[in-house]
């Protein structure tokens, strides 16, 4: 489950990569056992060669040290972390890795990401790690991947397995903050209940426009007959 701080550190890197003219996508599976990168860059060179850039973002001591394997395939590669994550396991950090520490904005103006970064350390350029046409390959899957989910939800709901729905609604559910002021789950489901009365509401109208249709007919076919002239 991630964590409201990396789902803040992967928006403003989206951000970052993207000014600096990269091509980016998360959670990207590396072959031969490589691990996922958490963010891939890929910089177009004036030369025409490609650059590519890794990003493992962490945001707890738990985290940095956990035993995930580390995808550093790239030319450059760098931990993401905060500030006070970064001081307190700085002498861990290989060499050849760079550091990049966030620093949320604390502006009240709207940004287009929830905070920058400030390089701490540099990363050593080094030789990739894949070949990269595999390189290549898995980060065009991932970047159809992404283009397909919003597709997806461009075209509504109606797109997704109904099973899938259900299991991210309940997800929600089960990670929802309880001061949190969102209430989506919650909405929707009384958006379901009010939905599910309405139709009833409406099924009991038109069965009791019926049954008063049914009454009149009846009565009807009761009159007594008329007296032929």
């Amino acid at each position: 489950m991630k964590t409201s701080l990396t789902i803040d550190m992967e928006q403003s890197l989206y951000q970052y990569c993207l000014e600096q003219g990269g091509i980016v996508v998360e959670e990207v599976t590396m072959p031969e056992e490589q691990g996922i990168v958490d963010t891939l860059c890929c910089l177009t060179k004036a030369d025409g060669t490609r650059e590519w850039r890794c990003y493992e973002l962490k945001v707890t001591k738990a985290d940095f040290r956990s035993a995930a394997k580390l995808s550093f395939v790239g030319h450059y590669n760098y931990f993401v972390l905060p500030q006070e994550l970064y001081e307190a396991v700085e002498v861990e950090i290989p060499a050849e890795i760079g550091v990049f520490v966030y620093r949320p904005y604390v502006t009240m103006e709207e940004m287009p990401a929830p905070g920058t970064f400030a390089i701490a350390k540099k990363a050593t350029k080094k030789e990739l790690t894949v070949p990269e046409t595999a390189l290549t390959n898995r980060f065009m899957a991932s970047l159809f991947r992404e283009v397909r989910k919003a597709k997806q939800m461009e075209r509504g709901v109606r797109y997704f397995p109904t099973e899938q729905l259900y299991k991210e609604l309940k997800k929600r559910s089960d990670e929802h903050n309880p001061f949190s002021t969102e209430r989506y789950y919650e909405r929707f489901m009384e958006d379901l209940n009010n939905q599910a009365v309405e139709e009833l509401q409406e099924e009991v109208l038109a069965l009791q426009q019926d049954y008063e249709y049914l009454r009149q007919q009846q009565q009807i076919r009761r009159l007594p007959t008329e007296p032929l002239e």
